[in-house]
């Protein structure tokens, strides 16, 4: 049966699981289903102004999502091209991590575990300057933060613009570094004894896909760390996590005891879909035969875009591990397996620049979704025997 997404919030938030995991593709709904899910634990009220209403929000849930990353955004010192900051857009979230509770060093840990460990973020402290009208202002601490790499011999390099997967991962170890703030103090049974009682009335944690972009061996050790952090949260806190990343989401099923999982999906008439998956990703939750039809109806549409690419290579890199192929390039046509659908495949999966994304596919590249597509269901027998079986 579909529903809105208020309804779907409504069904997470009657469920009262501790652990409630989310499978959906890009463009599912993941993000605005957060949103709604925190309009319904702490509605906006007209009467309170936007200061008080984000404290209000704080008191009841905690989120991460897209929406997060745009209180961020670059300082490119374009005039001189010699200071790029990532400026913090002036806000209750950030000053609340930052200031009030002193996690500057341990958001300095937590990016450089999974990113570098010789990228260094550097917080402002405060200071006057001028602006362009050559008039006084005063810069508040903890407004903008610069990047640079430690060198071996005590020097480090000028300030540099990281990349936005390094971006991304900045971010998010803010929020992580506030999360595990919140489970040692709610760790305290007794709240006449915790450190702070700001955290006494929260009930919810919303993360929505966390840094994707980042390597196997990283994303693994962001999901075992999360969920370690999750399992260690008193029962009285619930988190609802969604995710498009097979493996985010897979670690995490693996690492979690008792959680409840579903896969959200989008549907023609706008409306949605929450079923319950309770196997595998990889078994009862049909990931891959969820992907082959998802490129099936594109196909039959005529709607396939750049990310149908990403999906298909997807499908090829599983099918691979699960036939026992080192790479996935093995299962490619032995005629195109050095040239052109390599290449586009490649291309149109791991683009790094959003400068050399390309809206619209061209003909030919719609041919080559369709043409490997075949290719897998006639020539692995894999495929008939799941689909008779499903």
């Amino acid at each position: 049966m579909s529903h809105t997404l208020t309804e779907i919030a409504q069904q997470l938030k009657d469920a009262d699981k501790k652990v409630q995991l989310i499978y959906a593709f890009n463009g599912s709904g993941k993000t605005r289903l957060s949103r709604e899910f925190k309009e319904l634990i702490a509605p906006k009220n007209d009467d309170v102004d936007g200061e008080e209403q984000t404290e209000l929000f704080r008191h009841k849930i905690l989120y991460y999502n897209a929406f997060t990353e745009d209180l961020f955004h670059w300082d490119n010192d374009l005039e001189n091209d010699a200071e790029p900051k990532l400026k913090i857009q002036t806000n209750s979230f950030t000053d609340w991590v930052l200031k009030d509770q002193g996690q500057d060093q341990n958001i300095i840990t937590n990016f450089q575990r999974y990113a570098n460990d010789k990228l260094t973020p550097r917080f402002n402290e405060e200071r006057k300057e001028e602006d362009k009208g050559g008039k006084e202002v005063t810069v508040k601490a903890f407004s903008e933060v610069t990047f640079s790499l430690e060198r071996g011999d005590a020097g480090r390099s000028d300030n540099l613009k990281i990349s936005k997967g390094e971006e991304s991962n900045f971010i998010w170890s803010i929020f992580y570094s506030l999360l595990e703030q919140v489970v040692a103090i709610l760790d305290e049974p007794d709240p006449s004894n915790r450190s702070t009682d700001q955290f006494d009335q929260l009930e919810y944690v919303f993360v929505d896909d966390p840094v994707s972009s980042l390597d196997e061996n990283h994303l693994i050790e962001l999901a075992v760390n999360l969920a370690a952090l999750i399992k260690a949260a008193p029962t009285s806190l619930k988190f609802i996590i969604t995710t498009h990343s097979p493996l985010f989401y897979s670690v995490l099923f693996n690492e979690l005891n008792k959680k409840t999982c579903y896969l959200l999906e989008s549907l023609d008439d706008g409306t949605f879909n929450l079923d319950v998956k309770p196997g595998h990703s990889n078994k009862s939750f049909s990931y891959h035969l969820h992907v082959k039809q998802t490129l099936e109806k594109a196909i039959a549409d005529n709607q396939i875009e750049k990310y149908h690419f990403t999906l298909l290579r997807n499908l090829y890199e599983k099918m691979a591990s699960f036939l026992g192929y080192e790479k996935w390039q093995d299962l490619l046509p032995d005629d195109g397996r050095d040239g052109y659908i390599k290449r586009i495949i490649n291309f149109s999966s791991h683009y790094t620049l959003s400068n050399e994304e390309v809206a619209e596919p061209t003909p030919q590249e719609k041919k080559t979704v369709k043409f490997l597509l075949d290719h897998l269901r006639e020539n692995y027998g894999y495929w008939q025997q799941e689909e008779q079986n499903g």
